[in-house]
C-alpha cells in the first residue's frame, strides 16, 4: 500500500525558506544575478552584432563622407559637426572611414570561416564514415597543419602571393579547417555508432545521402557554435595582418589599417583616428566569442 503525497501548501514552503542559512539564501541570489546579468549580456551582443551587420551592409549609404577622398588642409582635425570622430593624417574622415571599414573587416572573417567549415566538413564526414587508414592518415595530416599558426601561414602567403586579402584569406581558411574537422570528426563518429544510421544502410541508402541528408543536420547546431567563435579569432588575426601593412592596402578603409595609420596621429594629441577602430575590433571579437559560448552552452544542455 502506497502512501499518498502531498503538496505543501504556501506555508510549509514559507517556513522552509525561512529557515534556510543565510549562505544559502546568498547562493540563490548570486545564482540569480549572474543568470539575469549572463542574459543581458548575450542580448547586448547579439543586438550588437546586428547593429555591425547592418553597418557594413549598409555602409555606402551611411558614411557621410568618401573615406577614400583625403584634403591635405584637414589632416588631423578635431573631432566636430563636419568630422565626428575628426580626421586622420592623411585628411579622411574619421567616422566615414570607420562605417566603411566595417564591410572589409566583417568581409575577410566571414570568407575564413565558410571556406575553413565547408573543407573541414567535408574531411571530417569522411573520415569518420570510412575509418581506418583514412582517418589515421588524415589524423597526422591535420596534426602537421595544427603546428602552424594561422597568422604565421597568412604572412607566408603574402611572401609567396604578395599583399592584399586574397592569400591571407586561403591561407588562414587553411590553418581554421583542422578545428572544424576534428570536431566534425568526433561528432560524426558519435553520430555513426546510433541505431537510425544501422536503419538507413539497411535500407540501402547511400553513404552521401546518410552523412548530408541524415547526419549533417544533427551536428549543424555544434558547427554552427564553433563557427562563431572562429568569426572573432579570424577577425583578430585579419585586423593584427592588415596592422602589420601585409592585408588590407589603403585607401581601402580597415580597421586594422586605420589603426597603423592612426600611431602617428596618437604621438600628435589624436588618437580617435587609432582608438576608435581598436575599439570596434574588441567590441566584435568579444561578441562573437560571447554569442558562441552561449550557442555552445546551450546545444551541451547547460543554463548560460
Amino acid at each position: 500500500m502506497t502512501t499518498p503525497t502531498t503538496n505543501p501548501g504556501p506555508v510549509a514552503r514559507t517556513a522552509r525558506s525561512a529557515t534556510a542559512t543565510p549562505a544559502a539564501k546568498g547562493r540563490r541570489a548570486l545564482t540569480r544575478l549572474r543568470t539575469l546579468g549572463g542574459s543581458r549580456l548575450q542580448r547586448t551582443c547579439l543586438l550588437l552584432l546586428v547593429v555591425f551587420v547592418l553597418v557594413a551592409l549598409l555602409a555606402p549609404w551611411l558614411a557621410p563622407q568618401d573615406p577614400t577622398f583625403g584634403r591635405l588642409g584637414d589632416t588631423l582635425l578635431d573631432p566636430s559637426t563636419d568630422h565626428w570622430l575628426g580626421t586622420d593624417q592623411g585628411g579622411h574622415d574619421t567616422f566615414s572611414a570607420l562605417i566603411a571599414g566595417t564591410r572589409t573587416s566583417l568581409a575577410g572573417p566571414l570568407a575564413v570561416v565558410l571556406f575553413s567549415t565547408l573543407l573541414g566538413t567535408a574531411v571530417g564526414l569522411v573520415t569518420a564514415w570510412r575509418g581506418g587508414w583514412t582517418d589515421t592518415v588524415t589524423g597526422r595530416v591535420l596534426d602537421v597543419v595544427f603546428a602552424f599558426p594561422a597568422l604565421l601561414l597568412a604572412i607566408l602567403a603574402v611572401a609567396l602571393f604578395g599583399k592584399g586579402m586574397t592569400a591571407p584569406v586561403l591561407a588562414m581558411a587553411i590553418a581554421y579547417m583542422p578545428y572544424t574537422a576534428r570536431l566534425v570528426r568526433g561528432l560524426a563518429v558519435q553520430e555513426k555508432a546510433r541505431p537510425y544510421i544501422a536503419a538507413y544502410q539497411v535500407q540501402g541508402h547511400s553513404a552521401l545521402f546518410v552523412t548530408v541528408r541524415r547526419m549533417l543536420p544533427n551536428i549543424a547546431p555544434t558547427l554552427l557554435a564553433q563557427s562563431t567563435v572562429n568569426f572573432g579569432y579570424a577577425l583578430l588575426d585579419l585586423a593584427a595582418l592588415s596592422f602589420l601593412g601585409l592585408g588590407v592596402q589603403p585607401p581601402t578603409p580597415d580597421w586594422g589599417a586605420m589603426i597603423n595609420q592612426g600611431q602617428a596621429a596618437v604621438l600628435q594629441g589624436q588618437p580617435l583616428s587609432a582608438i576608435v577602430p581598436a575599439v570596434a575590433v574588441v567590441l566584435v571579437v568579444v561578441a562573437f566569442n560571447v554569442v558562441g559560448e552561449n550557442l555552445g552552452d546551450r546545444l551541451a544542455g547547460r543554463d548560460s
